[in-house]
């Protein structure tokens, strides 16, 4: 496979841009023409040829522009990385996965030679050639679950599993959909996910964790979440709302096809084999509705979700207030016909 890598930004000017390529294989939540929570996990195995889910972990042409952007929000913000002591066995577990997942699925991007406990990684895009030793932190500029996160696409959580509960006890987070790592840091499955409407009564988090503390070594898993946003800004953190947060307003009807943004997370669920930690890679894909509206199955069904949910879900997911434009921008899309099961175009 050869990938060209866009020279984009993810801030100001906003000059992110999807190929056709890049929106034949967005991963579109929906596979139906309704939404409401549910847990929705299945096994994170490698199908589809040239989809987000052809490789354990997905690289795209947007991956040298994102880990750019990364040491941006980095530099002014240190704290989106952190891990607490007794989760530095389980970074360097999460090294190991991505390095060795990433060598063998695109050998012409990445390399890992090992011998015994010294290893010589390469990743060709960003000009990393590093040799160090495995489990000591002292050879690599920084700590093995920094290291590898500043070369990896989406967000990571590490979760620590005791007390019959996950903790959210290391992570780097600078894409996140209006959540904080500072504030959620040591925090357990249930505390972190407080604020997300009707699940709870449904009952979904509590099926949600039952099935994550029982995932395998071996056996990863994965589920789509999605979300909207205005511009096509990765971080959307609480602390930095100030900055994206009035730019919900900017939305109008002559602007919206090319300012909002579907926002859709590809969540994959690993479990470590050193340490038993759970890891939450977070990987987020954007879409400007204009392009996305070019699948005419999702214009449709995209319309009929949003025109449908309900006002608390609009609300968590950032786009009650503008709702109605967005909706009567996509109903010009829905032509009434019968949508395919599935996520994938027709």
């Amino acid at each position: 496979m050869t990938l060209r890598f866009n020279d984009e930004t993810f801030r100001d000017d906003y000059t992110y841009r999807n190929s056709p390529e890049a929106i034949a294989r967005f991963p579109f939540p929906f596979d139906q023409d309704s939404y409401m929570y549910s847990v929705n996990i299945e096994p994170h195995r490698k199908t589809r040829a040239g989809s987000v889910f052809e490789h354990r972990f997905d690289v795209d042409e947007h991956y040298v522009a994102e880990m750019r952007d990364r040491a941006i929000t980095l530099a002014e913000d240190p704290l989106r990385c952190q891990s607490l002591p007794h989760m530095e066995l389980a970074g360097w577990d999460f090294l190991e996965l991505v390095m060795t997942s990433k060598a063998e699925d695109y050998p012409e991007l990445f390399t890992l030679h090992r011998d015994g406990d010294r290893w010589h990684w390469i990743n060709r895009p960003l000009g990393i050639d590093q040799r160090f030793t495995f489990l000591d932190a002292t050879t690599l500029p920084c700590g093995p679950l920094e290291y590898i996160t500043r070369q990896t696409q989406g967000d990571h959580a590490l979760l620590d599993q005791r007390e019959g509960n996950l903790w959210m006890d290391a992570g780097m987070v600078t894409a996140q959909a209006d959540w904080s790592l500072d504030f959620d840091i040591g925090m357990n499955f249930f505390e972190w996910h407080a604020p997300v409407p009707k699940a709870h009564e449904l009952g979904v988090f509590q099926r949600a964790l039952k099935f994550l503390m029982n995932v395998q070594q071996g056996a990863p898993s994965r589920r789509l979440n999605w979300t909207m946003t205005v511009n096509p800004r990765l971080d959307t953190s609480p602390e930095n709302y100030h900055k994206w947060g009035p730019e919900k307003r900017s939305i109008t009807p002559e602007n919206v096809g090319r300012k909002q943004y579907l926002r859709v997370e590809l969540q994959t669920f690993w479990r470590l084999p050193r340490s038993n930690a759970l890891a939450f890679p977070i990987r987020c894909y954007l879409i400007a509705l204009e392009d996305l509206v070019t699948v005419p199955k999702w214009g449709r069904r995209l319309h009929r979700v949003l025109r449908d949910l309900p006002d608390e879900l609009a609300i968590y997911k950032g786009f009650q207030v503008n709702r109605p434009t967005i909706v009567s921008y996509l109903a010009q899309f829905d032509d009434g016909k019968e949508t395919s099961p599935g996520i994938f175009p027709d």
